[in-house]
């Protein structure tokens, strides 16, 4: 059996009484998490979802969602995790295009669940647990699932005007597993401090089904306050994390860091852009037990492709690490032929954890391997000991705060508005964020556009992390021969009037 409730289960009857989560004050022991997972699948069978139906959440970090994770495989469904910091309209394609039976939203996110399924709303007390939707039902049976089966969706931005859905299989899900627990050396003994969304692979997959794969714990925080993080460590001895860029940054700047203890922290994941030495220096000086893992890695991955050694984090400043034990990394040119050492080219991952394709999309699966090689898009480079290091992102993708936004996606909204004739939308960096994204416009003539009447126009129709924070007015935009708009242009000559 390898149901993610399997391993509940087994760790339930070992040890019974061992706390699996922390949420809000409260401690759910494994034997409880079990009890709810198995509780919570009655609720979702008597929902009429069953083995291969996708159900859909739409919520904050909460027990509950992490109980519909585990009871959606107990069931054999498909587990869809969506940002819930996209536009109504982002949540209502892809409920619709995966088919969704169901979509579970939390309260405070009802005015953007939409997409054609039914939706049930969580209130606070059943955030605290899912059991509460349905306190007299029959626990659910398992229902056995197989390595190749599909256990969850998760849509990221590409290239294309709308997200993709990318398939995640158990097999995936379990190699990930393995692999982070030889690279982390994960146990019983691990407690993580859950910050980031779990809709996101750095919160539920870096490492986190892995530490309750090991009998471990998870903090949970609903939202991200540096603060609480910092307590958390400090009352709770958490030993591990993983931050996304801005989340580091808002701890080694808070100004009351230095009244707690957080020498219990061991490591923190970091990534999602190429970390400066300036911060890992300022991360151990304050975390003085602990190290900042860079990784490299992709939801088509379930994250975590590479991780920085122990120990030679500056000696390989700028690179994310090397390889994990079962992915294998080789740098390819346009054409797939495999680069030398140090030559810049696309970087193509092969190995069990890598997903078998896209939702209902034959075509852009197809171009997205070259043979069994995965096409990640980003362009970088190996040096002669597999350390892998990032030069540019081949299909325009912004990191702003740790989230992805395609650039194609922001300007095909930006293109709704009259006043525009060409547009481009680049990632320009930025102290806190990483990045902010920037549109570039050429207006028609005679057209005027100010700022605000873009922010509230692209506000209304996308998430606002993607909101173009700044408005650049051009003539035209610089293109080669072939009519192909020649963005590295653009962030250069922002970059020498900044």
């Amino acid at each position: 059996m390898i149901n993610l409730s399997s391993f509940i289960a087994f760790h339930a009857r070992r040890t019974p009484d061992r706390v699996a989560l922390k949420y809000r004050g409260e401690d759910i022991s494994y034997a409880a998490f079990d009890a709810r997972i198995r509780q919570v699948g009655g609720w979702l069978v008597s929902r009429g979802i069953g083995p291969g139906d996708v159900l859909a959440v739409l919520m904050k970090n909460s027990v509950a969602f992490l109980e519909l994770v585990f009871a959606a495989s107990h069931i054999g469904a498909v587990f869809l995790p969506i940002n819930y910091r996209l536009a109504s309209d982002e949540v209502g394609y892809i409920v619709g295009n995966s088919g969704a039976k169901l979509l579970i939203a939390d309260e405070e996110l009802a005015d953007i669940a939409g997409g054609g399924a039914p939706v049930v709303l969580l209130d606070e007390a059943a955030q605290q647990t899912a059991t509460r939707l349905a306190p007299e039902i029959a626990p659910a049976a398992m229902h056995v699932r197989q390595p190749r089966d599909l256990m969850r969706l998760m849509y990221t931005s590409g290239t294309t005007d709308r997200p993709k859905g990318v398939m995640l299989s158990y097999e995936n899900v379990y190699w990930k597993s393995a692999d982070q627990t030889l690279v982390l050396g994960l146990n019983a003994e691990t407690r993580l401090l859950v910050v980031g969304p779990l809709y996101h692979v750095g919160a539920l997959d870096l490492p986190g089904i892995a530490v309750l794969w090991h009998g471990g714990l998870l903090s949970i925080h609903r939202n991200f306050e540096p603060e609480a993080a910092l307590a958390a460590i400090e009352a709770e001895k958490l030993n591990a994390a993983w931050f996304a860029p801005v989340m580091t940054s808002a701890m080694l700047t808070c100004p009351a860091r230095h009244g707690y203890d957080v020498s219990s922290l061991r490591w923190v994941i970091g990534g999602g852009e190429k970390t400066p030495e300036m911060r890992i220096r300022a991360f151990s000086d304050y975390f003085i037990n602990a190290r900042y893992i860079d990784a490299y890695g992709l939801t088509e991955s379930c994250g975590g492709d590479t991780f920085m050694d122990a120990g030679r984090e500056i000696e390989k400043i700028g690179s994310t690490g090397r390889a994990i034990a079962h992915v294998e990394i080789e740098i390819r040119d346009d054409a797939g032929k495999r680069l030398p050492p140090g030559e810049n080219g696309e970087i193509c991952l092969r190995g069990p954890k890598v997903t078998q394709g896209y939702w209902k999309d034959p075509e852009k699966t197809a171009t997205a391997f070259f043979g069994d090689w995965f096409r990640t898009g980003d362009v970088g480079y190996l040096d002669d000991d597999g350390f892998l290091y990032l030069t540019d992102r081949k299909k325009d993708m912004i990191i702003s705060g740790g989230e992805n936004i395609a650039s194609s996606e922001v300007e095909r909204v930006i293109y709704e508005l009259p006043e525009v004739r060409e547009v481009a939308v680049i990632g320009m960096p930025d102290e806190r964020w990483g990045e902010k994204p920037i549109a570039i416009v050429v207006l028609g003539e005679g057209a005027a556009l100010e700022l605000t009447a873009l922010i509230d126009h692209c506000r209304a129709r996308l998430a606002g992390f993607k909101v173009p924070k700044q408005l650049v007015i051009r003539d035209s935009l610089p293109r080669n021969p072939s009519g192909k708009v020649l963005k590295r242009v653009l962030r250069a000559e922002l970059e020498a009037n900044a």
